[in-house]
């Protein structure tokens, strides 16, 4: 077999592996509380600030697409739309700031038509009724009236897309996985997602046999004994 038709066997794999490890993120968001299953998971680590709050939307799991700016000179972050597309979570670290909205409903727009499913804002937004209404996924810092400069000085520059990042306190990759429900929202390694993936089924399968023995009437000391937690 020549190396071209081997490394294309190798690509399909990963893609392989990759499909089925999102797919199982996917499928925790039908449990109570999947940020908390993974956040325990992981053991309390890729939890992002509790400022950052949900604004719009559904919980989601997504792919990072991650966009640094720079504070004082924070543009709009129209950029990353030529990077996201299907299943992809674009994450903003727009350096805490509260008072100047770098996304809005018109960007929301663009990325539902493109397959993206959240966004992760480390700063600020605004136009949430419109936002809303399209059923987009977001989850922020803060929602101001105030925009970028971008619209009146026309500039969309400096900013980075896909480079590391920090967002809520927690350094993102380009790649990890973004979950994020009504309680916050946490980040997932692409190289612990495997693991990461596998003990949180086991404690989501662990926490539904514990409810069934709670509606069974069983005690503290009951459960205690026979799952050594609650």
């Amino acid at each position: 077999m020549t190396e071209g038709p081997r490394l294309c066997i190798i690509v399909l794999e990963m893609d392989k592996k990759i499909s089925r490890l999102f797919e199982g993120f996917k499928s925790l968001l039908s449990f109570y509380s999947p940020s908390c299953l993974v956040a325990d998971a992981m053991e309390r680590e890729g939890v992002l600030h509790s400022a950052i709050k949900p604004v719009s939307g559904k919980r989601f799991v997504g792919v990072a697409v991650t966009v640094k700016l720079y504070p004082g000179d924070l543009v709009d972050c129209l950029e990353a739309l030529k990077v996201a597309g299907e299943g992809d979570a674009i994450v903003v670290d727009a350096c805490g700031e509260t008072e100047t909205s770098v996304w809005g409903g018109l960007m929301s727009a663009l990325c539902k038509r493109k397959g993206v499913v959240g966004a992760v804002i480390d700063g600020a937004v605004r136009d949430i009724d419109e936002i809303r209404d399209l059923n987009f996924s977001l989850w922020a810092r803060a929602v101001v009236p105030r925009s970028t400069h971008s619209p009146y000085s026309k500039r969309l520059w400096p900013l980075a897309i896909n480079i590391p990042i920090q967002c809520g306190g927690v350094i993102v990759n380009p790649g990890d996985l973004i979950i994020a429900d009504e309680i916050g929202v946490v980040v997932v390694p692409a190289n612990k997602a495997a693991d990461v993936l596998s003990k949180a089924q086991e404690l989501a399968e662990k926490e539904e046999r514990i409810r069934a023995r709670i509606r069974e009437g069983k005690t503290v000391e009951d459960i205690l004994q026979e799952f050594g937690r609650i």
